[in-house]
C-alpha cells in the first residue's frame, strides 16, 4: 500500500478513535451508575477500544513510513 493511502486510513481511524472516546465514555458512565444490564455496554468498550488500537498502529506504521521516506529522499541529496 501506498503512503498516500496509509496516510488517508491513519487519518480516517483517527476520526474513528475520536468518536469511539465518546462512545467509551458514555459507556462508562452508565457503568459507574450501576444501570440494569451492562452487556451493551461492556461491548461497547471492547469495540473501542479494538478501533483505538487499530487507529494506533495504523499511525505508528504511517509515521514509519514517511520517515523512511524522508531518510531515503535526504540521502540522495
Amino acid at each position: 500500500m501506498s503512503t498516500k493511502r496509509w496516510i488517508k486510513a491513519s487519518l480516517g481511524l483517527g476520526a474513528l478513535a475520536l468518536l469511539a472516546v465518546v462512545g467509551s465514555h458514555l459507556a462508562l458512565v452508565d457503568i459507574h451508575h450501576g444501570e440494569g444490564d451492562l452487556g451493551l455496554e461492556w461491548n461497547i468498550l471492547r469495540v473501542c477500544f479494538g478501533v483505538i488500537i487499530v487507529s494506533q498502529v495504523t499511525a505508528l506504521v504511517t509515521l514509519m513510513k514517511v520517515l523512511r521516506r524522508k531518510a531515503v529522499g535526504d540521502a540522495k541529496e
